[in-house]
């Protein structure tokens, strides 16, 4: 049957996402204190929960508490004012090669050189924090295993491959920049609109992908092109100071948020007037979360995940993106 989730309209049994009758917290009973309906997005990442009027988001998470958000229409309006864009899958396809890295990870905690994901995993160990995807690792294929040591081993191969790719050697075609998103965003810095930067992966990770990909465009220092960016900061590690981001990256909307109301000046009551372009469930979620206009970018995982209903528009390429950025609709 059809249900109504104010804030994100109408979700049909063919949207991949599922109908609960209580949220995992037990917190909402469907039925009870005003709660009309609960859903899930097919992934199960997050729940929205229906009181006629109004809605609220739950991300959960496999390491930390649930955390409610009010669930905000989107409209966009003209003229837009900026254009958000992650990273990973969107500007730069590198999923292949983090998932990789994920998968040597927890075959060094395995002891299992072998070891391999299978193709239910994926939408479990991209697009969310190292810790999330670690952690579901450690629960599916290594139950009692240490978290801390599973990132101790990703931050090995991650310094050591890192290393080896800034040196020229390394994984071949690692980071390759999407196609058309260089004349994507030539067009918009040519309208005059503001282009910022999120991705939820760590700085030590994210920097040298982008600085890579501009080196490819032949474009100069991605520093001075865009507007704005920001990254998970610094992975927070014995003896070493860290910043907040492993709890609080995508699908939270802390990073688009920050990114359009301080990164770029615009206000939240100016959010009609910003979109945001992803390719994964936990982007579209945090793009959403955060109150902005929401652009779904095929070629990661946004229909496996089932998280599909809450993309305004999904597009094939940037060219299409780019029309809806000049017609505002």
């Amino acid at each position: 049957m059809m249900i109504n989730i104010p804030g994100l309209g109408d979700i049909g049994p063919e949207s991949g996402f599922r109908s609960l009758s209580q949220t995992d917290d037990r917190r909402f009973v469907t039925g009870q204190n005003g709660v009309i309906d609960i859903i899930e997005t097919g992934d199960g990442k997050l729940e929205f929960i229906s009181f006629g009027s109004h809605a609220l988001a739950c991300v959960k998470s496999a390491v930390a508490f649930p955390t409610y958000y009010p669930l905000h229409p989107v409209k966009l309006e003209t003229p837009v004012k900026a254009v958000l864009m992650d990273l990973d899958g969107t500007t730069v396809r590198s999923e292949e090669f983090w998932i990789w890295i994920i998968e040597l990870s927890i075959a060094s905690l395995t002891k299992n050189p072998k070891f391999q994901f299978e193709e239910a995993d994926i939408p479990f160990v991209s697009g969310h924090s190292v810790t999330e995807h670690l952690q579901y690792c450690i629960e599916k294929y290594c139950p009692g295993a240490s978290l801390e040591a599973a990132r101790n081993f990703y931050f090995e191969h991650t310094h050591r491959e890192m290393k080896e790719i800034m040196e020229g050697r390394g994984k071949d075609g690692a980071f390759t920049p999407t196609e058309g998103v260089k004349e994507f965003l030539q067009e918009l810095k040519g309208m005059g609109i503001k282009i910022g930067l999120v991705t939820s992966g760590l700085y030590e990770k994210a920097w040298p992908e982008i600085i890579s990909a501009f080196k490819t465009f032949g474009m100069g220092a991605p520093e001075d092109f865009y507007d704005a960016s920001i990254t998970a900061g610094f992975p927070l590690r014995k003896g070493a100071s860290g910043t907040l981001g492993e709890l609080s990256p995508k699908p939270h909307p802390w990073l688009y948020s920050e990114t359009a109301i301080v990164g770029l000046g615009i206000p939240f009551s100016e959010r009609h007037h910003v979109l945001g372009i992803e390719d994964s469930g936990a982007g579209v979620c945090s793009v959403r979360l955060a109150g902005y206009t929401t652009v779904g970018i095929s070629g990661g995982n946004i229909v496996e995940s089932g998280t599909k209903p809450l993309c305004c528009h999904y597009m094939e390429n940037f060219a299409d993106i780019l029309k809806i950025i000049k017609e505002g609709k």
